[in-house]
């Protein structure tokens, strides 16, 4: 009889969920299934098979990949997806399923960085009466509630997302649609232009959106990074999409 392809399903989202199904889908022992939660309105789709959309929860999650034979998980959702992150562990352990968090290095402070560490969008939100008037807000469309109480109301914020923010939102707003890579030219542009004096944004990582930090660094301009939340415990990680393609080779390869 044949040998069935691995059935990997990748939870996607990010620029290395895409680079992951890109190494994969040239091994014809994988079978590479992308998911999207569908909250970006034009995605870049991954080579493979796709499906967008949430699941349902774990019950969901464990449900579908019953259904379709699914023989290894890769979460390689976004750093602060943490709700999708549990509910990956949860429904990887009802399953059996072996599981692997595909995380990008976070971002490192250097010499001459005005970094204040906060730990939730909430927490960012009550430094920046301390730190400046006009806020650049790089933290996507979702949670923009957190920077829309009455005592931030004397403070303007421009809002950049890939998609238009729904409210609430901050009272004096500025909305800057727009994906990236970003250049550093542009980021300095940016902060110049609208006269920014304090920048918030994500410990997100990589280097696609990295320039803003350099910019502010040279401004002088002080940065909230908000801290990512952990991966869920007892799943491995993986930093880089060559280091997962290794590690899923090894699980079926053993198996």
């Amino acid at each position: 009889m044949p040998v069935l392809p691995v059935h990997v399903l990748v939870l996607g989202g990010t620029t290395e969920a895409r680079r992951l199904a890109e190494i994969l889908a040239g091994d014809r022992s994988v079978r590479v299934t992308t998911s999207l939660a569908g909250r970006v309105a034009a995605p870049r789709l991954a080579p493979g098979d796709v499906r967008v959309g949430g699941f349902g929860g774990p019950e969901g999650l464990a449900a579908w990949m019953r259904e379709h034979d699914v023989d290894v998980l890769i979460d390689a959702t976004h750093p602060f997806a943490a709700t999708m992150s549990r509910n990956a562990a949860e429904a990887a352990a009802h399953t059996h399923v072996p599981l692997l968090a595909l995380r990008r290095p976070g971002w490192a402070a250097r010499d001459g960085d005005r970094w204040h560490s906060a730990g939730s969008l909430a927490e960012a939100a009550g430094l920046l009466p301390a730190l400046g008037e006009r806020v650049f807000l790089t933290t996507g469309r979702m949670g923009l509630a957190a920077f829309a109480g009455a005592d931030l109301d004397p403070l303007w914020f421009l809002v950049r997302s890939v998609d238009a923010p729904e409210p609430p939102c901050p009272a004096r707003t500025e909305v800057l649609l727009d994906r990236g890579p970003f250049t550093l030219d542009g980021e300095r542009d940016i902060l110049r232009r609208h006269r920014i004096d304090v920048l918030v944004t994500k410990d997100s990582g990589g280097d696609a959106t990295a320039p803003k930090l350099t910019a502010a660094r040279e401004a002088g301009i002080p940065v909230v990074v908000v801290r990512r939340p952990p991966v869920p415990e007892g799943v491995p990680v993986a930093r880089t999409p060559d280091e997962a393609a290794r590690w899923v080779r090894r699980r079926y390869a053993s198996g």
